[in-house]
């Protein structure tokens, strides 16, 4: 298994007021110290904003770059996409892997409208044309379903998947937040899942968030994801589903967590990580 990190899991966020925000040089050392070799790049700012600085801090710290998330708006009419992708491709590097979100264009995932026949035309068109845009630039590109996104309930991945060639980054936790089970999307549609986000989830917390009785933040608070192995996801299955079909691609570590403030030194979110690549080894 190819293994990877992500600042999310250290509570570094793109949401404003998100949380407390480590900085880039104690989440990268701590990703190194539980043995991890790779990284998404966070959102903009957490890493420098100049490819050679950002690969050179990452080496610097025994990692390669895999890839980052990229919210982008896909379903206005009145919007090209291209040149924000554009700009985030510029700063990829040696990294491979686009992990595209469905944006509302609004702050936060705690609301979003709800698209109508138009603007599912054009998500649609958006995401190949930008999937064939990643390509001819070595890049590829998957869709990340995620709460608070345009992409988030299981009929929306379902018409994703019928109506666009885009593959998928299989969240697990956003995937069962929003109705869908990731197990069954492993074994049905292994063909479609280029890219993969492992978390853990409490689904009482997933359904509060479902159902609109709590909002997605606070459930994050409450610790909704869960290290691997001590929630509710097939996490054991999914993995063993995507082998049997042959994926090789990455595993990132993502447990996505609020910090209130910083914790003591070799304590807090690495020690769920540490859990987590614990949980896998054991698999």
């Amino acid at each position: 298994m190819k293994v990877a990190g992500a600042p999310i899991s250290w509570g570094v966020c793109e949401v404003p007021g998100w949380g407390y925000q480590l900085d880039a040089g104690r989440v990268l050392r701590e990703m190194r110290a539980v043995g991890l070799v790779a990284t998404e790049f966070g959102p903009d700012g957490f890493l420098p904003g100049y490819v050679d600085e950002r690969e050179t801090l990452l080496a610097g710290h025994g990692l390669a770059p895999v890839g980052g998330f990229v919210p982008v708006v896909l379903h206005d009419p009145d919007h090209d996409p291209l040149a924000e992708a554009g700009r985030a491709l510029d700063l990829f590097g040696a990294a491979r892997t686009l992990v595209l979100a469905a944006a509302t264009g609004r702050a936060g995932y705690d609301a979003r409208p709800r698209l109508d026949a138009l603007g599912w035309r054009v998500l649609l068109r958006n995401l190949d044309r930008l999937a064939s845009y990643a390509a001819a630039r070595g890049v590829a590109a998957t869709l990340h379903p995620h709460v608070g996104t345009m992409v988030e309930r299981r009929d929306e991945v379902r018409r994703v998947l019928d109506g666009a060639g885009i593959p998928l980054c299989l969240d697990t936790g956003h995937l069962l937040v929003g109705g869908s089970d990731p197990a069954v999307l492993a074994r049905a549609l292994p063909r479609r899942i280029a890219h993969v986000h492992l978390k853990d989830v409490d689904a009482g917390l997933a359904e509060r968030v479902r159902a609109g009785r709590v909002t997605y933040t606070d459930a994050v608070k409450a610790g909704m994801y869960r290290p691997l192995g001590q929630g509710d996801v097939d996490v054991a299955g999914i993995v063993a589903a995507l082998t049997r079909a042959g994926y090789d691609g990455w595993y990132v570590m993502e447990q996505d967590t609020v910090l209130a403030v910083p914790p003591p030194e070799g304590a807090g979110p690495v020690a769920d990580v540490a859990a987590s690549l614990k949980y896998l080894e054991s698999l």
